[in-house]
């Protein structure tokens, strides 16, 4: 007896072969037969849907996702679940919620680093542990920040490590990797991470290697200088022999728009065609998001949150950040909007530009963003507009380019107005880039979504539809689906998704989350 056939459906399995019309059996968790099943074959299953007109592909797998910070308080992950993600990996641009150091003042600057958590663990396996004891609805496993490492050795300083903090980092690195951490994470444009250069980000990355692991990076910079950032970020894996992966590869400068791009996928051919293992990761949208006290200069940061407080209240220091903002923001504030702010008081900017909060507010934007940046102690958001559709088009279709979407495991009632990515990253490839757009066949989009990243993070039972994987399986109607979550109303279930399979466990059944909690915990080098 099977727990359930899905039967008469078009099956793309995530290899990018053509699609076939066949059925599957679902038992124990696994896939435990495809092929045609006789009418007590049927009827003896506990569950047999027809998938009549509809496509069954492998689950999504989202290897860039931040949601090592939210998991513990939305274990359902609503907001990955509905859209057809059911395994990501967090911890990624450099910020992971461990390692742990157990001094107090290191423990509070990674809290207010990464997320205002309880850290009542200080290794990655310790963290694994605790979430596993949570249960949560999405399979899960983690990168290790290099900025969260960093942080643990040497706090918020902006200079080079000794010899004793790099090999202090070192270790770090080599027991978050025997805890099963997959990757290597660098978030290159925020602090602490900012401060390293290529020859601790090298060092660093040597240890990935023996782990068969790789170096993921959120470049030095995404704008004006893309192209020396990933020279750099190409540097760093010859030097070390690690793989490298870019992450959310994009232009954020409109004077480099459909011109840098096509560059540094020119410099990826190449580095590829001399035997380098890059790889990239890409979301199908044209804003970015992240905290708004990315637009302070990174040196004002130099000693942690609370010294980039200080600064932001003395008049001088406050003075050389505002002109060096207004000369780094010339035509961009209004493109900037406040996605999330921790208190009542200010939750009237949501939605709105710096410009439009500056206007209401009687001051400069400058002003505007580190008056904000101050009564929120840095629980503050932003929406960036920042890139074209053509050079989202340019990237997607490189066969070396996978699907993350940079978002979190939230609610459908998350507080704020988060980037739609969280909610519709996957849908959005399909519905968009593919049906509409026809950039790639849908086998293709799947690949992206599926085999290519389980791939890449090495993962051999999941991310493909053949007998004895795991059955994370998502049905749906190609010519329904959509990524109904906008950048207004971000907060909605995608359409044309039928159901959502986690280990075998139906846990979503059109756009509605069936509370099953069937996650796994995963690790790098385990098969579960």
């Amino acid at each position: 007896m099977v727990d359930c056939i899905i039967k008469n459906v078009r099956i793309i399995d995530g290899t990018s072969a053509p699609w076939y019309l066949s059925s599957v059996a679902l038992k124990d968790g696994r896939i435990d037969k495809i092929g045609t099943f006789s009418a007590e074959e049927e009827n003896t299953a506990k569950e047999v849907v027809d998938g009549e007109g509809l496509y069954l592909s492998p689950g999504f797998i989202d290897l860039h996702s931040h949601s090592d910070v939210s998991l513990l308080e939305y274990s359902l992950a609503e907001s990955r679940i509905l859209q057809g993600v059911t395994t990501e990996i967090g911890g990624n641009c450099g910020m992971s919620v461990a390692p742990v150091s157990a001094d107090p003042e290191r423990k509070k600057q990674l809290k207010d680093y990464v997320g205002d958590l309880t850290y009542n663990w200080e290794t990655v396996g310790e963290y694994l542990d605790t979430l596993k004891e949570h249960k949560l609805s999405v399979n899960f496993g983690t990168a290790v920040g290099h900025g969260t490492i960093r942080l643990a050795a040497m706090g918020f300083d902006a200079r080079k490590p000794t010899s004793e903090e790099l090999a202090q980092m070192r270790g770090l690195l080599r027991k978050a990797l025997e805890d099963g951490a997959y990757f290597m994470s660098s978030g290159l444009i925020y602090p602490p991470g900012c401060y390293a250069d290529a020859d601790e980000l090298a060092a660093l990355s040597e240890e990935l290697v023996p782990f068969g692991s790789f170096y993921a990076t959120h470049m030095r910079d995404e704008g004006d200088y893309l192209v020396e950032a990933l020279s750099e970020a190409l540097e760093i894996a010859k030097r070390s022999g690690a793989p490298l992966q870019v992450s959310h590869h994009k232009c954020t400068r409109k004077s480099g728009w459909q011109v840098s791009c096509k560059t540094t996928i020119a410099m990826i051919d190449r580095a590829r065609r001399e035997g380098l293992d890059v790889k990239v990761d890409q979301y199908p949208y044209n804003a970015s998001a992240t905290t708004l006290d990315s637009n302070v200069s990174l040196w004002a940061f130099d000693g942690g949150m609370e010294a980039l407080f200080e600064r932001l209240r003395n008049p001088e220091t406050r003075a050389k950040l505002k002109e060096e903002a207004r000369q780094s923001h010339l035509g961009r504030w209004g493109d900037i909007c406040v996605s999330y702010v921790a208190s009542e008081k200010n939750a009237w900017v949501v939605g709105k530009n710096i410009e439009e909060i500056a206007e209401i507010r009687g001051v400069d934007p400058e002003d505007a963003c580190f008056d904000l940046i101050l009564e929120e102690r840095g629980r503050v958001n932003e929406v960036n507009y920042g890139m074209c559709e053509e050079d989202i088009e340019y990237i997607m279709p490189q066969p070396y380019v996978m699907i993350g979407s940079d978002g979190e495991a939230a609610s459908m009632d998350y507080p704020g107005q988060p980037h739609p990515r969280w909610f519709g990253t996957f849908p959005r490839v399909i519905s968009k880039y593919c049906r509409e757009r026809k950039l790639f066949p849908l086998e293709t989009a799947i690949f992206k979504m599926t085999g290519l990243p389980a791939n890449r993070l090495g993962i051999n039972n999941r991310g493909l539809i053949k007998e004895g994987m795991q059955a994370d399986l998502v049905l749906f109607d190609f010519d329904e689906i959509e990524d109904t979550p906008s950048f207004n109303n971000p907060k909605q279930p995608c359409k044309g998704i039928r159901r959502v399979y986690v280990n075998g466990v139906l846990t979503a059944k059109d756009g509605i989350h069936t509370g099953a909690k069937a996650g796994a915990i995963l690790k790098r080098g385990e098969t579960l």
